[in-house]
């Protein structure tokens, strides 16, 4: 019997335990997925946890909903992998042998890597929203919050959904003032970025949808440390910003398990072909989402479209053949702007974001780049596709490679 095992049981893990064992004989192969955690969380809802969107039950379901039958979980920590001997051991001491093993451990949240922020003000006047437990407190916070500096800031990149940052400012504007305190809070938005996003057509949108609601960008900063006494960031070259309430969105790294097995960069994401989506050095090994060192996005969208990719890459390896399908680095975003209203931008490794209709030349019924009530909803609706449709590694009717059609150049 020959052993596909799959690392990580997020967002990427997941849709490949489904799509693999749609194709690989069962009396011919196992399928073993490995996770520490035994619940899923809908990463892009905590977002919307601060704002009184979504509560922390809309964005959290089990993992066992989402495994296909056929494939053997085992929820443990991961020790270290072997990939000279084609072994990952687990913390128990157990070893599992692979023909072939796919990385899917993705990145976290590691406030520790910044001097201060990880203080005495740690969820009292410091918040993060990319941990559900971040999101729920800072609910909390704002629900007797009387106003003030209100800063958000990017700490280094790159980082989860580039996107969600932008939005938590045009969702912070929209909420208060519909709560009729807009002008006691001042909100800046702090970026190591040159402007507000990493593509130019983008940045200039985003940056005029910025300075529309009266936000303040301060671009270049790159964040030295938190003084949590008086309050303030500090960067590498002595520029101060205060703050009532900080909003960080803490430096990501991979799993600490490609660094104890000796197979990452000097963040932990492992070395991988952009466009075969396998480990430059291994060549039984592939990897998938936030874990692979790929110049993308680190997005459930990424993901999404990477796994077609991966897929088809998988079965060439396993059938000896050469590779057939190439990652385009395709991404796809929606994003919130407040008042029931967003936008979408599409893009991959060549091609910035452009202006025009989405998934269907002339018709849409989403806007690139335009700022509409639809585009909300497309938002909106993503929920439910992920819980029903991508996790499960259902087709959809969107190309993995990026497509031109629809686009104005």
């Amino acid at each position: 019997m020959k052993k596909l095992l799959i690392l990580g049981a997020g967002t990427a893990g997941t849709m490949m335990a489904n799509k693999m064992r749609k194709l690989l004989a069962r009396d011919e192969w196992d399928i073993t997925i490995v996770d520490q955690f035994k619940t899923h969380y809908y990463q892009p809802g905590f977002l919307f946890i601060p704002f009184g969107m979504y509560s922390k039950n809309d964005v959290i379901k089990p993992k066992s909903d989402f495994f296909p039958t056929g494939v053997h979980v085992i929820y443990s920590k991961i020790d270290k992998i072997q990939p000279g001997e084609n072994n990952v051991l687990l913390e128990d001491g157990v070893v599992l042998k692979y023909n072939y093993l796919l990385i899917a451990t993705g990145c976290k949240t590691a406030p520790e890597e910044v001097n201060g922020l990880k203080d005495k003000l740690w969820y009292t006047d410091i918040f993060d929203f990319y941990t559900v437990e971040g999101a729920v407190a800072l609910a909390n916070h704002f629900k007797t919050w009387k106003g003030g500096e209100l800063v958000i800031n990017i700490s280094e990149l790159p980082y989860k959904c580039p996107v969600a940052p932008l939005e938590f400012a045009f969702f912070a504007d929209a909420f208060f003032t519909e709560r009729g305190m807009r002008d006691k809070v001042n909100i800046t938005y702090v970026t190591p970025m040159s402007g507000a996003f990493t593509k130019p057509r983008a940045t200039k949108m985003l940056g005029d949808l910025l300075e529309q609601k009266n936000i303040n960008l301060i671009p270049d900063f790159a964040i030295m440390e938190v003084n949590n006494d008086e309050k303030k960031i500090i960067d590498y070259g002595g520029a101060e910003v205060k703050f009532d309430c900080l909003i960080t969105i803490p430096p990501n790294l991979g799993d600490e398990l490609i660094e104890r097995s000796g197979m990452g960069d000097d963040m932990n994401y492992v070395p991988t072909d952009k466009h075969t989506l396998r480990s430059e050095k291994y060549e039984n090994i592939f990897v998938i989402g936030d874990a692979a060192n790929i110049p993308t996005s680190k997005a459930g969208s990424v993901a999404h479209f990477a796994a077609e990719i991966l897929e088809e890459n998988l079965l060439c390896a396993i059938e000896g053949r050469p590779f057939t399908a190439s990652f385009d680095g395709h991404a796809n975003c929606y994003i919130e702007t407040g008042y029931g209203k967003g936008t979408l931008i599409d893009f991959n490794y060549d091609t910035e974001p452009l202006p025009g209709s989405f998934p269907f030349p002339g018709l849409g019924p989403f806007g690139l780049l335009k700022v509409s009530r639809m585009n909300h909803y497309g938002k909106v609706l993503f929920r439910w596709i992920y819980w029903h449709i991508l996790l499960k590694g259902k087709e959809m009717p969107i190309d993995s490679e990026m497509q031109m059609a629809g686009k104005k150049l």
